[in-house]
């Protein structure tokens, strides 16, 4: 209980001094809430809101899940591909390194034109801003194998298939929790990128609809509960990170 409250008291504390802070300064000052909403308008929008909120959030959330699975899935394979053969990794890797040139604001409005402003345009901005984070760790997490294990596995017998197999896949899921938790955070940024440049529906949607009408408290409203669900979502992979990797002693 003590190490609870050693953990969540420090930051509960800043942010209730700063949520009051906000509220005091805004109320003092005489702020328009259509510039900036004090926190306790804010609240009661979410309460009012909360169906709407809830019908877009949850729309956002199947954007962020299918793109982040396709993302996890296809980074998974081509990671295996560039870390098993020298031949994939100098054919592949430069690719891989330069899809991350391109701003992904660029490429979601021609997405839109391309398959519509249906949820597949959105699914795809997730996976392509999200897969990054996991190759890259996957495929260090597969070289970072210790040499001396690589010989001792040779002096076995053992194939390169083998290798690979029981010793670089071992050695390198930590690595791929590691990818997973940042690939799930950024996510969400690309979710709401992709209903930014055109939705029908979902938080980014909302957020963009309700700006230009001076619904600021809507959207600071909007703001919180996708940060909600991409702290719960951070939360959960790191839920599956510590049960994945309870025999790693660098987890104990």
């Amino acid at each position: 209980m003590m190490n609870i409250a050693r953990t969540w008291l420090p930051p509960l504390a800043i942010g209730t001094l700063g949520i009051a802070s906000w509220e005091i300064w805004v109320r003092a000052f005489d702020v328009q809430r259509w510039l900036l909403p004090p926190p306790s308008s804010i609240i009661r929008e979410i309460v009012d809101s909360r169906a709407l909120l809830s019908e877009q959030a949850f729309v956002t959330l199947q954007e962020i899940v299918i793109g982040f699975v396709l993302a996890a899935g296809f980074g998974v394979l081509l990671a295996s591909a560039i870390a098993y053969s020298k031949i994939l990794e100098r054919s592949l890797y430069p690719f891989v390194i330069a899809s991350q040139m391109i701003p992904i604001v660029t490429i979601a409005p021609l997405l839109l034109v391309w398959v519509g402003p249906a949820m597949t345009s959105k699914v795809i901005v997730v996976a392509m801003i999200s897969f990054f984070p996991i190759v890259v760790n996957l495929v260090d997490g597969m070289k970072s194998v210790d040499q001396d294990m690589v010989d001792m596995f040779r002096t076995l017998g053992a194939s390169k298939r083998q290798i690979f197999l029981k010793l670089q896949i071992p050695t390198s899921i930590p690595f791929f929790m590691s990818g997973l938790k940042i690939g799930v955070v950024v996510a969400v940024i690309g979710a709401v990128i992709g209903e930014w440049v055109g939705a029908t529906g979902g938080l980014g949607w909302l957020m963009r609809l309700s700006a230009p009408q001076f619904l600021t408290a809507r959207v600071f409203a909007a703001i919180i509960v996708l940060t909600v669900m991409g702290v719960i979502l951070f939360a959960i992979v790191g839920l599956v990170e510590r049960m994945v990797l309870k025999r790693y002693p660098r987890m104990n």
